[in-house]
């Protein structure tokens, strides 16, 4: 199989990559916004903001994952950084999508990176992939985010919008940003720590999308979000054990919101009890269904 993959650099791109030039079964096409002497060979160069994308982009492509977008936790959210977060989603989805639309010879698949924030703060509510969205930013970009994949869809492709949770791994993400004040002993909950943090080990992901790939009676909304729902309190408790470091220094819901504004409401206090039930009904197994074992795993 010989997959496009955007976003190749990231945190589950680069690891996605990894994984697949490992298996004899595929072959990699690395789509690219710049060329550098350390880029393979095997890529492709596009400008989503400046509509470039060349159809020679998709020469014996049997699926496409899309996996780029603007880091939404990089900076605080000025008007400016939140447009630059809904544009670098929705103009490259955009572009793809309606680029793989128009092709003779399609792709069978087009699976486009999204998150549970399309949801938005639910409190103690579970949501699955039948629930409606919510309000918020975030729910605002996810909606325009999988909206713009229509085209594709429309056209004929299978599409696959991957609602992510919080993507566990060391080498990137949120917990990579938490792991040393806790080994300092100065973690805690965040606010309340009722809200619900919906979360899923990178190995985990990576099998999912190999999984979505194969299994073509998926498409639409999928949560990529492990099966153990757990509050911010728990979460925090269970890497303090993990780590064996006290977890005695909460964070109170105006400190975050000072702060961080409406990137540490929507980020940190939101609540979000998404459950794995299009992933688990098809019969997926996931590698590290519990929070304790995936810190264990990925943390070691």
């Amino acid at each position: 199989m010989k997959v496009l993959i955007s976003g190749s650099s990231g945190l589950v791109g680069s690891a996605l990559c990894q994984r697949l030039e490992s298996e004899a079964d595929f072959e990699i096409v690395r789509l690219v916004r710049k060329q550098s002497p350390d880029t393979p060979d095997t890529t492709v160069v596009w400008n989503p903001a400046e509509g470039q994308l060349e159809p020679e982009a998709f020469a014996g492509i049997d699926a496409v994952i899309h996996l780029g977008g603007v880091n939404i936790a990089g900076k605080r959210w000025s008007p400016e950084m939140k447009q630059k977060i809904f544009n670098s989603r929705f103009q490259s989805t955009s572009l793809l999508a309606s680029k793989l639309a128009a092709l003779e010879q399609k792709p069978s698949v087009l699976l486009c990176a999204s998150a549970v924030g399309f949801y938005g703060d639910r409190g103690d509510e579970r949501v699955d992939e039948t629930s409606a969205r919510g309000a918020g930013f975030l729910a605002d970009v996810c909606q325009a985010w999988e909206e713009a994949t229509h085209s594709a869809r429309d056209a004929g492709i299978r599409v696959i919008n991957m609602r992510f949770g919080m993507i566990l791994d060391r080498k990137g993400g949120a917990l990579s940003q938490m792991v040393t004040p806790f080994k300092m002993g100065v973690g805690g909950k965040l606010g309340s720590g009722k809200q619900y943090w919906s979360w899923i080990a990178l190995p985990d992901v990576i099998n999912a999308i190999l999984f979505c790939l194969e299994h073509t009676e998926l498409s639409g909304p999928v949560n990529f979000v492990a099966p153990d729902e757990v509050t911010n309190l728990e979460f925090t408790k269970t890497l303090g054990k993990v780590l064996s470091r006290p977890t005695c220094l909460p964070v109170p819901a105006w400190g975050i919101k000072t702060l961080f504004g409406e990137m540490g409401q929507e980020l940190m206090l939101t609540s979000a009890r998404a459950t794995p039930t299009r992933l688990t009904e098809a019969g997926f197994q996931f590698q590290y269904p519990k929070l304790e074992d995936a810190f264990r795993s990925v943390l070691q």
